[in-house]
């Protein structure tokens, strides 16, 4: 911890008096998977059926938090562990406040996400595996990048030129190459519910 902080979490608000005011619970919701697997998607899907049962969400994903908080980091090792990190602990306050965080990204190494869920908080914690093929995220390629890593244009790309690890006993498995987005999003809100 850096010198001179004074925590004084004794004297804020606790978190059950922001969930009574909000009537729920706080909670991570982490999706893993390629790029082009549907993690976005999926949560916004998500996001529009829990806001039609009241509950408030946040989504963070690659595009949201590179463009802004982690816009100095790049894809290294190192990069990418510092990108999972300050994530993990931005969604940490959002859940401390009682929303439902839906956390969209590649974090492609076992690690990565032990990491996020070491800093969350195992009881607050979900991971979802979008194990969508690597074959139909390349056709859809909605943002060129596959391409453009096949041509060397695009460095350590996961899936491609850097490897994507199996995540180890996840909460929910999705394979959207398989399933309709409905029926997706509502496996990942009958789960969420669930953990109320």
């Amino acid at each position: 911890m850096a010198e001179n902080i004074y925590p004084i979490y004794d004297q804020m608000m606790s978190r059950s008096d922001k969930e009574k005011l909000l009537h729920q619970h706080g909670l991570m919701v982490w999706f893993t998977g390629l790029s082009g697997s549907g993690k976005s998607t999926i949560a916004m899907g998500v996001e529009r059926e829990l806001h039609k049962r009241g509950i408030l969400c946040r989504i963070l994903d690659g595009d949201n938090i590179r463009a802004g908080i982690n816009s100095n980091l790049g894809f290294s090792a190192e990069d990418r562990m510092e990108n999972i990190r300050r994530i993990a602990e931005i969604g940490k306050l959002f859940v401390q406040t009682g929303i439902v965080t839906l956390a969209c990204f590649v974090s492609p190494t076992n690690d990565l996400r032990m990491l996020a869920r070491n800093i969350i908080g195992e009881e607050d914690f979900k991971d979802v595996f979008v194990s969508t093929p690597l074959e139909e995220c390349e056709r859809r390629d909605v943002k060129g990048l596959y391409a453009r890593a096949r041509m060397g244009e695009v460095k350590n790309f996961t899936g491609i030129s850097a490897p994507f690890e199996i995540p180890e006993n996840p909460a929910l498995e999705i394979d959207t190459s398989r399933l309709a987005l409905e029926e997706s999003v509502n496996r990942v809100v009958m789960m969420i519910l669930n953990s109320f």
